[in-house]
């Protein structure tokens, strides 16, 4: 099983070599390909180059309507404040790292990892994002309060989506 850390390195380590453009890996018998979009694709999409890891055997999975990145902070009231506060670059955004389920706590029965409010440091788990059967927990990467979760338990989260915004000490 690939590790969140492990595959956060390999995207580092692709996107910065000019000569290799796509790595795919096996291991206990899973597979993991991770590959750069190519000059055209980046240009038809008109999105910045970004490396991203896929699974290698993934099914089609259904097209999901695009979401805002505004909108999970318009639809929770508390982050009102915090966005605009965010925007002045006060607070720090905790974002995810690959397509798949936000969870907010280790099992349906157990607590959250964190709630507004709580404090965290940079190795605090602050939830799993579910993609093709694994479990990746995402840590908090800065020291600080968690004042918004912007995203609900279950809920189906995109690359790059703000998940939680934290105040750093």
């Amino acid at each position: 099983m690939f590790k969140l850390s492990e595959i956060k390195e390999l995207i580092k380590l692709l996107d910065q070599t000019s000569s290799v453009h796509e790595l795919e890996i096996e291991s206990e018998g899973m597979k993991l390909a991770i590959r750069k979009p190519d000059r055209a694709e980046s240009e038809q999409t008109a999105i910045p180059a970004v490396p991203y890891a896929y699974p290698f055997a993934a099914a089609p999975q259904p097209q999901q309507p695009s979401v805002h990145p505004a909108a999970p902070e318009a639809a929770v009231p508390s982050a009102a404040p915090d966005a605009s506060r965010d925007s002045q670059g006060t607070l720090h955004k905790i974002v995810s790292p690959m397509v798949g389920t936000f969870y907010s706590a280790a099992s349906p029965d157990s607590p959250s990892f964190v709630s507004v409010g709580d404090r965290v440091h940079e190795k605090s788990t602050v939830c799993i994002i579910e993609a093709m059967k694994l479990m990746n927990e995402l840590e908090a990467e800065v020291k600080g309060e968690i004042v918004s979760i912007l995203a609900e338990n279950g809920q189906l989260v995109e690359y790059g989506q703000p998940l939680f915004l934290v105040k750093p000490e």
